[in-house]
């Protein structure tokens, strides 16, 4: 072969698997869904290869997990990270199963001396696990926040004391750079914090709205005009940190309380609920101390009821779907309702919702069936997927998809849904 017909040879070579490389990547847009509700923390997924439509047959393997939580699966390659805990709660369990076959490649215990006091709907072990790839780090509320290396290595733990109340914790910890920030809300005293994720060591304490319900909510991180704000909804209404210094920028009042759901940000604005009856309310991060004359773009009324979903924006819809199966529309730049239906199945909706391929993914508690809606000007239910579980089989956790797979997770039972 002449040396230019080489060349030639070699570059047509080099372009062809540069294009493989990404039609692959675009394919599998996010390899590693390393937090609650992915890179993003808002439920997104950019992955093209992902099932929104599914049945029995469909389920690769299932695998039983000592205890019972409500945490969500994430992994790093092929390793998932769960959590469980024990009955009482004296026990705290974290799990690394193999994501090709369910096999559990290690499990640590970790003893919790005075558990919580959860609600009925909670559980010891609700905040999903983080890993940036070389670590991951798993919250108990009273039982610790503790990092592990990725073959199961303890690396610290770090107590962030009580959480009192009728309640229980949920937020889950996630990963900035060289930080792990974790929300402390309880009732009483709370405060969002900072941890140098090497050493455990505190970088910043941030003191949050007094008296809250309890620690439900995960702060998500947003950029604004070039500037990123950390974002994180509550008791009283949503606000935004500076995730270098911890300091407070902004706050917008709700219209009611229990902020567990995670606003949603597209276009410039972000969409919040609250986890009680209130209105649906749009808000333009920025600004300084109380922006809610400001800044808030719109609020309209809700007829849904309480809500633990967070919302979801998809194409300029924004679809709130209350704990009931109540569902509304809107215009997710004016507010204006579309539509307001019942979904027409029985069950309650707790998990936040997953976005995929222009979808809205709907997990029922009991029984882990799954509704997909499609948003448009009126209600599309596109299909109602089934795991072949018990009704009498708890689901909360929120569904990962996780290299062309989708993961459910019940009380004590991991499903790999897919290929």
């Amino acid at each position: 072969m002449k040396s230019t017909s080489k060349s030639a040879y070699l570059v047509c070579f080099f372009l062809v698997k540069f294009a493989l490389l990404l039609g692959l990547s675009s394919l599998y847009a996010e390899d590693n869904w390393a937090q609650f509700r992915g890179p993003t923390g808002r439920g997104h997924s950019a992955s093209e290869d992902v099932p929104i439509q599914w049945n029995a047959d469909s389920v690769v393997w299932k695998k039983s997990l000592k205890g019972q939580g409500q945490s969500s699966p994430v992994n790093w390659g092929d390793k998932l990270f769960l959590t469980s805990a024990s009955e009482n709660g004296r026990e705290r369990y974290v799990f690394c199963l193999d994501r090709k076959d369910g096999k559990i490649l290690w499990e640590k215990t970790i003893s919790c001396a005075a558990p919580e006091n959860p609600h009925k709907m909670n559980s010891y072990a609700t905040p999903t696990c983080a890993t940036d790839g070389e670590r991951v780090v798993a919250f108990f509320g009273p039982g610790g926040l503790h990092c592990f290396d990725l073959e199961g290595k303890k690396i610290w733990s770090r107590e962030l004391g009580d959480f009192p109340g009728p309640w229980g914790v949920a937020a889950s910890p996630i990963i900035l750079g060289d930080l792990v920030i974790q929300n402390c809300d309880r009732e009483g005293a709370s405060s969002l914090v900072a941890l140098d994720i090497k050493t455990g060591k505190p970088v910043w304490t941030t003191e949050r709205e007094a008296k809250p319900r309890g620690g439900w909510s995960t702060p998500i991180m947003i950029e604004n005009s070039g500037n990123k704000e950390l974002v994180l909804n509550g008791e009283l209404g949503v606000r935004g940190y500076d995730p270098k210094t911890g300091k407070e920028l902004w706050f917008c009042k709700a219209f009611n309380g229990r902020g567990s759901p995670i606003p949603d940000f597209a276009n410039g604005l972000l969409h919040v609920v609250s986890g009680k009856p209130g209105d649906t309310y749009a808000v333009k991060p920025g600004g300084k101390g109380d922006v809610t004359k400001s800044h808030m773009s719109w609020h309209t009324k809700r007829k849904g009821g309480r809500d633990l979903p967070s919302p979801a924006v998809v194409d300029g819809y924004l679809i709130v779907v209350s704990m009931s199966g109540k569902a509304s529309c809107y215009n997710a730049r004016t507010g204006k309702i579309h539509w307001e239906e019942k979904l027409g199945v029985k069950g309650e909706f707790a998990s936040a919702p997953l976005v995929v391929s222009g979808h809205v993914l709907f997990q029922n508690v009991y029984g882990g069936g799954t509704l997909v809606i499609k948003p448009g000007k009126k209600l599309e239910i596109v299909s109602m997927n089934s795991l072949g579980a018990e009704v009498s089989e708890i689901f909360r956790a929120t569904l990962a998809p996780i290299k062309g797979q989708i993961f459910a997770r019940s009380l004590s039972t991991v499903y790999c849904i897919g290929k």
